[in-house]
């Protein structure tokens, strides 16, 4: 996979404009545009074909998925049909939950431009948040389990209810590598900052380099790119920094 390939750019506006204008600039120099929430809520779903016609070749939607087995079956379908490359569930959802999302995605019926058919869509747990914190785990969330601990059994719990992959912070990926040792499994980690970037609201960070070098698959990397003087100068200041961290490793 070339460098650039392995950036996930989080699309996190909140207007089509802006978003438009971020795929146009950068179309060609990340793998992956991540929608999440805020865009959707403010544009509706015809933001995926407004950002595809702007150059979007693969787009991940952030949804964070977490209801009843039923209903995040439904919503999984429907999500389906869009033909995203990845949606997002929660692994804390339980394993029905999991595996009733992972069975709507393998059996939705994809419409795609021209009638052709989409690759299927990757469905991947998150396990916990990169904002949260050891002592948010324990005193506001009331989970006794060490942190790392914790991630490892969510991602355990995707893994077996089929999901391709999971969302981790890059603090706790050599822990995955080892609890799932399967080299398909996807590690996509946010809580990526180039060094020296404004941590912002995340709590468990590493550089682009550290994060690979651990065994990340694919890094989401938002503000640092997005809201920078020059966002095509700084994804390709990051995908630099990733080529590099690869020749070094082999």
């Amino acid at each position: 996979m070339e460098p650039a390939q392995r950036i996930i750019c989080a699309l996190d506006v909140d207007n089509a404009y802006r978003a438009i204008q971020l795929v146009q600039q950068l179309r060609d120099l990340v793998g992956v545009f991540k929608v999440g929430l805020e865009l959707v809520t403010a544009t509706g779903i015809q933001i995926f074909d407004k950002l595809r016609d702007a150059g979007a070749q693969r787009i991940f939607y952030d949804a964070k998925l977490h209801d009843i087995p039923n209903t995040v079956a439904g919503a999984m379908r429907g999500v389906a049909r869009l033909g995203v490359w990845g949606v997002t569930v929660h692994a804390s959802g339980g394993r029905a939950m999991l595996e009733a999302a992972v069975q709507a995605a393998r059996q939705a019926i994809h419409s795609g431009p021209d009638d052709a058919t989409p690759p299927q869509t990757l469905v991947l747990g998150v396990t916990v948040l990169t904002s949260i914190d050891a002592t948010a785990l324990h005193q506001e969330l009331h989970v006794a389990d060490p942190l790392e601990a914790y991630v490892v059994h969510l991602a355990q719990l995707a893994y077996q209810a089929g999901c391709d992959g999971v969302i981790a912070s890059p603090q706790e990926i050599e822990a995955l590598r080892g609890a799932v040792p399967d080299p398909d499994f996807l590690i996509v980690t946010p809580g990526v900052r180039p060094a020296g970037a404004d941590p912002g609201d995340q709590a468990r960070i590493l550089t682009p380099a550290e994060a690979l070098r651990r065994g990340a698959s694919y890094l989401v990397i938002g503000r640092p790119i997005t809201a920078a003087p020059d966002p095509v100068a700084a994804a390709r200041r990051i995908a630099e920094e990733i080529a590099h961290a690869s020749r070094t490793a082999s």
